[in-house]
């Protein structure tokens, strides 16, 4: 592909408007950790949920999604949209919680919580699993799609693209801090759905594919033919009964509850505690929640989709990727590199919009995850255990080194992955079985500290083990089913140490009580104690539950109304829109009712 004189300007001129305004914060950043890492707590609503929005639509993304629709068609994205349901409990569950609770990190939460040794070792191992060794191995996923595009576009070498792709975000995230980030996203992501949305169009143009008619018959036909039925919704149960377990079954009965994933934690956690922490009042951080899970769920994914439904009509082999780009190397030519390939059918302008729009999706979630994975390292690690006592500047200073470190790092690990699903595979798996802990922590006294290191190690123990056994040939499990036995053996270890482990301390419990003001019979023991009104947060179990179903209904129905639409279903995306207004309505009414009940 060449980049013509107009792209190039629009390319230009799009990193202008993006970062030249994130320029004024640095100053106001290098003030304090406050506001370097939790912009001061002054975040409005919307700024916070489209900057998640913004954060969670990396360059990967995309590149996961073609890769999901090309093997097992429309269907498997159930693998992600299961992920909503973790979503929406946030909404209406934890993102008061959080903010009530005061601290400027999800790790801090550990010694408001726990009590003794425990709590600080818990915070301090999390800081550096999750904050250096985690965030290292996502930040490689998103580089590794940056290298894909880069090599492909401009037959560029792994390295070229890192050094190309890095730059800018590492200088506004270790200058500007979170406002900056914020601000960039905000920008960054006007040009990623207007990059993704002409890119979706030319797609349905590329010869062979004939518009959106086009490519809903010739894929109709070679399901009716025996293959894939790539359109449809909901999978083959009837023929294909192993897949349908894998990519319908397990995310909604077992995986949005049991995995710890970026972006969607069970409980929030990561970049989104962070937003939530970040934002001015407990309505903001409701709001905030809310407005991500519908642009995350509803609005991004088409765009994707289509243009990976096209990818398989124009390359329906990785051969024929090949053949049509043999510069790229092998080992980078899986199926989500489809996605790129489609490019070639941008025109002049466009592809320049599209370079554009991918930088800023990479831009976006590298500099969220440099900002966030410094927060744990300095706020949670250097601060709490090795400096205690130093000047703001200073712990500044430090995120900022920390933030060059964090992106050298993730470029080392970027040279030793291949694909965008195999590195989702490997994120679920090490992060499986602990989720229900982090679920249940805001709602039963009894999970203590030594829990969650009990389920930490047992959930990595069992995974590497599993690995080892497979590589040595003695067993071979199916993803799913090394999914089931590490939440099995993990969930059995941390409740077995909930009660025969040490119990955390009954003043801590009475002062995280008061301050964070959870519900439900798991707190009841503890309000009595603590003399607290058992009415007294305002909080609605019940009016939570009716909030989460609506949610759910409501996204899910949208996301398939507007697919419907594509397909020219019209009978049956007026049927999932009315589905779509009346759970809207609904959820509208609930949400209401939670933000009168929360401070302003």
């Amino acid at each position: 592909m060449s980049m013509a004189p107009l792209d190039w300007s629009i390319v230009v001129l799009s990193l202008a408007i993006c970062f030249l305004p994130a320029l004024r914060f640095g100053r106001q950043a290098g003030s304090s950790t406050a506001e370097f890492f939790v912009s001061g707590r002054s975040v409005p609503w919307w700024l916070a949920g489209l900057s998640m929005v913004a954060t969670t639509f990396s360059t990967g993304t995309p590149l996961l999604v073609t890769d999901m629709v090309r093997r097992q068609g429309v269907a498997s994205n159930w693998a992600l949209l299961a992920f909503a349901l973790t979503g929406v409990v946030t909404i209406f569950f934890f993102a008061r919680l959080w903010r009530r609770s005061g601290v400027m990190t999800d790790l801090e939460f550990y010694e408001l919580r726990y009590s003794g040794r425990a709590a600080g070792a818990v915070r301090g191992f999390r800081a550096v699993y999750l904050g250096l060794f985690f965030n290292v191995l996502v930040m490689a996923s998103v580089n590794l799609a940056a290298c894909k595009m880069g090599a492909l576009l401009f037959g560029f070498t792994m390295w070229e693209t890192l050094a190309v792709s890095g730059l800018l975000s590492v200088i506004f995230a270790a200058y500007s801090g979170l406002w900056g980030v914020l601000v960039i996203d905000l920008i960054q992501l006007v040009f990623m759905m207007a990059a993704v949305t002409a890119g979706a169009y030319f797609a349905l143009q590329a010869p062979g594919v004939g518009g959106l008619s086009g490519m809903v018959e010739k894929l109709s036909a070679s399901s009716a033919a025996g293959g894939i039925d790539y359109l449809a919704f909901l999978p083959d149960f009837s023929n294909h009964w192993d897949i349908a377990v894998a990519v319908f079954i397990m995310p909604l009965a077992v995986q949005w509850w049991a995995v710890w994933y970026p972006g969607a934690e069970p409980g929030g956690g990561s970049f989104i505690a962070q937003r939530m922490l970040a934002s001015k009042s407990e309505r903001d951080s409701i709001g905030a929640v809310l407005l991500f899970n519908f642009g995350h769920y509803v609005l991004r994914p088409w765009p994707w989709i289509i243009t990976a439904l096209a990818s398989l009509i124009v390359f329906p082999t990785l051969a024929d990727i090949q053949r049509e780009f043999p510069h790229v190397e092998a080992r980078l030519v899986h199926h989500d590199i489809a996605y790129v390939a489609m490019w070639k059918f941008l025109p002049a302008g466009f592809l320049g919009l599209m370079v554009a729009g991918m930088i800023a999706a990479h831009s976006s979630t590298i500099t969220t995850l440099l900002n966030w994975g410094g927060s744990y390292l300095v706020h949670d690690c250097y601060r709490r255990f090795v400096r205690p006592v130093a000047s703001e500047r200073h712990y500044v200073f430090v995120g900022r080194l920390m933030t060059l470190l964090l992106f050298l790092l993730s470029c080392l690990l970027t040279a030793v992955l291949e694909s965008a699903k195999g590195n989702f595979e490997i994120m679920l798996q090490i992060g499986a079985g602990t989720g229900l802990l982090y679920l249940l922590r805001w709602y039963w006294w009894r999970i203590t500290a030594w829990c969650e290191i009990v389920a930490m190690v047992s959930s990595f123990a069992i995974s590497l083990v599993l690995f080892v056994l497979e590589r040595q040939g003695v067993v071979g499990f199916s993803t799913h089913q090394k999914l089931l036995i590490t939440v099995a053996v993990t969930t059995a270890c941390w409740v077995a140490t909930a009660y025969l482990g040490p119990q955390t301390d009954r003043a801590a419990l009475i002062e995280f009580c008061r301050r964070v003001r959870p519900r439900g019979p798991g707190w009841g023991a503890i309000r009595r104690e603590a003399g607290i009104d058992e009415s007294g947060s305002g909080d609605s179990l019940p009016l939570a539950l009716l909030g989460c179903s609506l949610g759910c209904a409501t996204i899910w129905a949208a996301m398939f109304a507007i697919g419907s639409l594509c397909y020219g279903r019209i009978g049956l995306a007026a049927g999932l829109t009315a589905i779509t207004v009346a759970a809207g309505a609904g959820l509208v009414g609930v949400v209401r009712r939670v933000m009168d009940a929360s401070p302003r």
